[in-house]
């Protein structure tokens, strides 16, 4: 003898169904997005080398482009925080190294840690760090200054998108905003 539901049964069971997957959903997402821009560069997502996955490094070409440095600090974190040169022209595939200065201006140890982007946001799956002080937590103590290089380069690939190939100038921002060291920073 079979069972059969009823068809009240049959939409609660559907709508809970549907409930549970808007939920598995909503804790993927994150995740989700987050490899979704770092495969894509979208939002002007940067990538970051991988010496293991990279068969070779980028040949370098002769064309150039402009690479310009903005730095912001977020409120409640008092530091000092500039880019050692604001602007810099780099053979595309080349390594090249930028400085920023980061300077604690309070009487008290702080902890800060770096978001980024690119813009214009095409050319973000282009623009690789091999290493930056964004990767990881900067403490500085009171009144302590820090030069914080940047090392990277733009991949010879932005040439052959049609979107990105015509940019001449691309701009790697970055934001320091103050950790709770009673809490890790994601």
């Amino acid at each position: 003898m079979i069972n059969r539901l009823s068809p009240n049964t049959k939409t609660a069971s559907l709508a809970a169904l549907l409930a549970a997957s808007m939920v598995g959903l909503g804790f993927a997402a994150v995740p989700l997005y987050d490899l979704f821009c770092r495969v894509t560069g979208f939002g002007g997502t940067t990538q970051r080398y991988d010496p293991v996955a990279a068969a070779a490094a980028p040949q370098v070409l002769s064309t150039t482009i402009s690479v310009r440095f903005d730095s912001n600090v977020s409120p409640g974190l008092p530091w000092k925080f500039y880019p050692e040169h604001p602007r810099d022209t780099v053979a595309i595939g080349a390594r090249d190294m930028a400085i920023f200065i980061a300077e604690n201006q309070s009487a008290r140890p702080v902890v800060g840690t770096a978001s980024f982007n690119v813009t214009p946001t095409q050319a973000g799956k282009y623009f690789t760090k091999i290493q930056c002080f964004c990767f990881t937590e900067q403490r500085l103590e009171p009144g302590q200054q820090m030069r914080m290089p940047v090392l990277f380069f733009v991949d010879p690939k932005i040439l052959d998108d049609p979107d990105a190939r015509d940019v001449q100038e691309i701009t790697l921002s970055y934001t320091f905003h103050p950790v709770d060291e009673g809490k890790k920073a994601s």
